[in-house]
């Protein structure tokens, strides 16, 4: 799927620290925990606790993020639609992998097993 090159830039300049406690919002609504998002974040990035907390002080953006991340070789069985776009067709890498984080909380917050999640 295409993306306009607006919205991979606006993806690209969006900081972690600004979008960490919107997913921390969304998963402890709905009965999951903070731990389990860390987890989740450290099974796509392999960044631990730790290495997110310094992410957040750092007030890095996406793109730098995931620049650093070491993506989970699993990470492309992430698929599915979130915000309107079908993960697996989408064009941009940063865009697809910043989505696959979206998608991962979103499936966190929908009461998915972990060991579905962390495929």
């Amino acid at each position: 799927m295409k993306t306009t090159p607006e919205h991979n830039e606006r993806i690209a300049k969006l900081t972690f620290a600004s979008v960490y406690p919107h997913y921390v919002d969304k998963v402890t609504k709905k009965g999951r925990t903070e731990a389990e998002l860390v987890n989740v974040i450290e099974w796509l990035t392999g960044f631990d606790k730790a290495t997110q907390q310094q992410l957040i002080d750092e007030k890095v953006t996406f793109k730098e993020f995931f620049q650093r991340a070491t993506l989970n070789p699993n990470a492309d069985q992430i698929k599915g639609v979130i915000c309107g776009y079908r993960i697996e067709e989408i064009d941009n890498q940063l865009t697809r992998e910043v989505r696959y984080l979206d998608k991962l909380v979103d499936e966190l917050a929908k009461g998915k097993k972990m060991e579905k999640i962390m495929r």
